[in-house]
C-alpha cells in the first residue's frame, strides 16, 4: 500500500483500525483490511504529515468517536497524537473552512456532489481548500466510491485503503 505523505484522515480509518484490539469482533470480509488501516494510522503518526480543519470540526469529530487513551487501539493512540500534535503542524495544513448551513463555501459545487453526506463535507472542503489538495485516506464508507467520479473532476483525490472490501460493499448497496 503506498501511502501519501500528507493526507486528510477520515473518521472510519482510526476508528476500524481500534479493532485489530478484538479480532473477533471484526466482519469476516473486513479482517484482512484491519492491518491496512492500523498501518495507514501508525504511517500518518510517524510521518506527521496530517492536514485538518483549524476550526477543530474535524477533531471535534475524532473525539466524538475515539478517545484519548492510546492503550486501547492504534486509532485511540492517533487520537491521543492529533490531541498532542494538532498545533504543531504547519499552519497550511491547518485549513480554514467556513460553514455554510449544512455545508461549507470550500465544499466544490458539482452537481453529483449535490447529495454528498453532510457530516463528511467538512473532509472535502478541507482538501478542496489546501493549496496541495492532499487525498482524504477512507476506510470502510463505501457511499465515497459512488462519488469518486464527481471528486476527481473536482480536483478531489480519494484514497480507498482496502479497495477491494469498498468495492464489494458498494456494489451489494447497489443491489438493494
Amino acid at each position: 500500500m503506498n501511502l501519501p505523505k500528507k493526507c486528510i484522515v477520515d473518521t472510519n480509518v482510526p476508528v476500524t483500525a481500534n479493532k485489530a484490539n478484538d479480532p473477533a469482533k471484526i466482519d469476516d470480509d473486513l479482517v484482512a483490511c484491519v492491518e491496512n488501516y492500523v498501518s495507514a494510522i501508525d504511517h500518518v503518526i510517524k510521518k506527521g504529515k496530517l492536514v485538518i480543519d483549524s476550526g477543530d470540526e474535524i477533531y471535534d469529530e475524532y473525539r466524538k468517536n475515539l478517545c484519548l487513551s492510546s492503550q486501547k487501539g492504534i486509532g485511540n493512540a492517533f487520537m491521543k497524537w492529533v490531541h498532542d500534535n494538532r498545533w504543531r503542524l504547519p499552519d497550511t495544513d491547518r485549513v480554514t473552512i467556513t460553514k455554510n448551513g449544512e455545508s461549507y463555501d470550500e465544499f466544490p459545487i458539482h452537481i453529483e456532489l449535490a447529495n454528498f453526506d453532510k457530516s463528511d463535507r467538512k473532509f472535502i472542503a478541507v482538501a478542496n481548500a489546501h493549496p496541495a489538495k492532499p487525498p482524504i485516506l477512507q476506510a470502510t464508507d463505501s457511499k465515497w466510491l459512488g462519488w469518486n467520479d464527481a471528486l476527481v473532476e473536482v480536483g478531489i483525490t480519494v484514497q480507498f485503503i482496502c479497495p477491494l472490501y469498498v468495492k464489494r460493499k458498494y456494489a451489494k448497496k447497489m443491489k438493494k
